[in-house]
């Protein structure tokens, strides 16, 4: 396992979206059955899709950039890792959004509620 770096990045990605669980109360995590059921179909379409990518030589992983873990039928472990990951960022970020454009982020509405109520700042325009 020499080189680990796409590893580091997929952890990156889901640290910095694993906030948004809390702060746009996006309860991806604390419905883990509904979240499996979001993201098990397209793993294994991606899983066996990447399996045929392979075995045609469509595409290869360059060992500079890869654990050297192999998964059954040939895929790395970062293809793996890959599939659930983003899959999982864009679900954590999509059920944000929502609530946030929905009105459910309480803390989101009291801090506009606070905004409304000191009246409208001064920007560059009113100068």
């Amino acid at each position: 396992m020499e080189n680990a770096s796409y590893l580091v990045v997929m952890a990156a990605c889901v640290a910095v979206t694993l906030p948004l669980e809390w702060a746009f109360d996006a309860r991806v995590y604390r419905r883990p059955m509904r979240t499996a059921r979001t993201l098990v179909p397209v793993i294994v379409v991606f899983y066996l899709w990447d399996v045929v990518a392979i075995s045609r030589d469509h595409w290869f992983f360059a060992e500079s950039y890869v654990t050297g873990v192999v998964l059954p039928l040939g895929v790395p472990l970062e293809e793996l890792v890959f599939f659930v990951v983003i899959p999982l960022c864009a679900l954590l970020s999509y059920e944000s959004v929502r609530n946030l454009l929905g009105g459910r982020v309480v803390w989101f509405e009291s801090l506009r509620a606070r905004a409304m109520a000191t009246g409208p700042t001064k920007g560059a325009s009113d100068a």
